[in-house]
């Protein structure tokens, strides 16, 4: 069996992380605040209302101070001479191997929270799908984006 692969993300991925899934969260909490607005106007019962907070904030609490640690631990990749590993995942663990011979190009993508935090997005685009290592700091980015797409240029020639 392979190893699993050996580089992890920066650590600075995590308030990243929470940021995002805590803005999310705010289009979940719509539900309990729509509901609130219908007891307001109908008669229907009270407790949904507090069944739903309490749902939201179990989701809030899993999504923004569980999930991000587990899944900032599980995230690998490795840049090969060959291929290209990749391994991510909180409850189903997914493994992918990118062959350099079909990777078509490599880009760097910083939105405006990553870029606050000088992190930034490896995308490996192939024929058939895009795939990502997201957190990196700046400068291991780049480098990766610059080694990936050298080693596809050689794999390419060969």
């Amino acid at each position: 069996m392979r190893p699993e692969p050996t580089q992890s993300l920066s650590p600075k991925a995590l308030p990243v992380w929470r940021l995002h899934a805590f803005f999310e969260s705010l289009f979940v909490a719509l539900i309990p605040i729509g509901y609130g607005v219908f007891l307001y106007f109908f008669s229907i019962p009270v407790w949904i209302l507090w069944v739903l907070i309490a749902c939201y904030l179990v989701y809030l609490i899993l999504t923004v101070v569980i999930i991000p640690p587990i899944r900032w631990k599980r995230w690998r990749y490795d840049v090969l001479t060959n291929e290209i590993d990749l391994m991510h995942g909180v409850f189903v663990v997914k493994r992918t191997l990118i062959p350099m011979t079909r990777v078509q190009h490599v880009d760097t993508e910083q939105g405006p929270l990553l870029r606050k935090y000088k992190l930034a997005v490896v995308s490996i685009s192939t024929a058939a799908t895009v795939h990502r290592i997201p957190s990196l700091t700046i400068e291991v980015a780049d480098e990766l984006r610059d080694r990936i797409a050298e080693l596809a240029t050689v794999a390419e020639d060969e």
